[in-house]
């Protein structure tokens, strides 16, 4: 149970982040973060920070 949280969390930054990233990168259109370097550097840090909490929730119980 204690590791089922973060890993919940953990992937849903890293889908999140991977939206951000790749709308920042222009290949999702139809948003105002379309072709923006913020959102494309936002995303990817957002999705490595959920790529973290996943592993320390699966490492947790070890």
């Amino acid at each position: 149970m204690k590791r089922t949280l973060p890993v919940t969390l953990g992937v849903l930054m890293f889908v999140v982040g991977a939206v951000f990233s790749f709308q920042g990168m222009g290949y999702l259109k139809g948003s105002p973060m379309t072709d923006s370097a913020f959102w494309a550097i936002t995303g990817s840090i957002i999705a490595g920070l959920g790529v973290g909490f996943v592993l320390a929730g699966l490492k947790r119980d070890r």
